[in-house]
């Protein structure tokens, strides 16, 4: 069995426009170091995230208190970077398809939670077959009534997972995976969008656009009634320019 060794000091965590954000060396080094040392929950931070939490008082305090928080989109890159912070962008989906692979290597238990009931189907037929060995545990979409969500948080708490991925959107999942971890074990992370792109039902930008760093651009032409929430990502360049953040001595 392979092993994949970190320690805390892997990672330092560091601060755009106040909200956190951990610099990582290896961030699935990372994420599998915290597994061992008992798990935590993983939020992987955009610029919109970002402008999000400054708002919204429970999504701020879900990222303050995770153990890993990852620099997901390449805003806060180029904020980290106007501090003299040099890290490389670590998209989430990314991380969270390493994570799968290493489960199903190492034996881990995996829940799945969230995106329409189309997509979770499909999931349950490809994941296994991507990653052979995968210990399927739960996978549940977020389509539920009310009625249903107690049992199955029971559920899945009585399962123990190692790995659970929850798309249910920001900032449900973090503020519900921040419930739902409080006592639990493994590694809680918000995957956002993921499941639908592992499904088929939606693209990921072409690689020469992530390189370019405009995936936020591919996003907007996949779903045009995004552009609301577009605005935000000028207001975060210019609240950076405007608080001329600087590496702390």
């Amino acid at each position: 069995m392979d092993s994949v060794t970190t320690t805390p000091d892997d990672r330092r965590r560091c601060s755009v426009l106040g909200i956190p954000v951990d610099a990582c060396r290896d961030v699935c080094a990372a994420a599998i170091g915290l597994h061992v040392r008992g798990g935590g929950r993983i939020v992987t931070l955009n610029a919109e995230m970002t402008m999000a939490a400054r708002e919204d008082p429970d999504l701020g305090d879900a990222i303050t208190s995770a153990d890993l928080v990852i620099p997901d989109g390449a805003g806060v890159v180029w904020a980290l970077s106007r501090q003299g912070i040099r890290v490389l962008r670590s998209p989430g989906i990314e991380l969270a398809w390493s994570l799968l692979s290493y489960a199903a290597r190492h034996h881990w238990r995996v829940a799945l939670i969230g995106a329409a009931p189309a997509v979770m189907e499909s999931l349950r037929q490809i994941l296994p077959a991507k990653h052979p060995g995968l210990d399927l545990v739960m996978a549940v979409d977020g389509y539920q009534s009310a009625e249903r969500w107690p049992g199955l948080e029971s559920e899945l708490l009585k399962l123990k997972p190692d790995l659970v991925l929850v798309a249910l959107g920001v900032p449900r999942q973090e503020i519900w995976s921040v419930r739902l971890s409080e006592d639990a074990s493994g590694l809680w992370m918000g995957v956002g969008g993921s499941f639908d792109v592992w499904a088929g039902t939606k693209k990921r930008a072409p690689a020469w656009m992530g390189r370019l760093q405009i995936e936020w651009l591919y996003r907007l032409i996949q779903e045009p009634s995004r552009w609301r929430r577009m605005l935000c990502l000028p207001a975060f360049v210019l609240e950076v320019l405007r608080r001329g953040e600087r590496v702390s001595r």
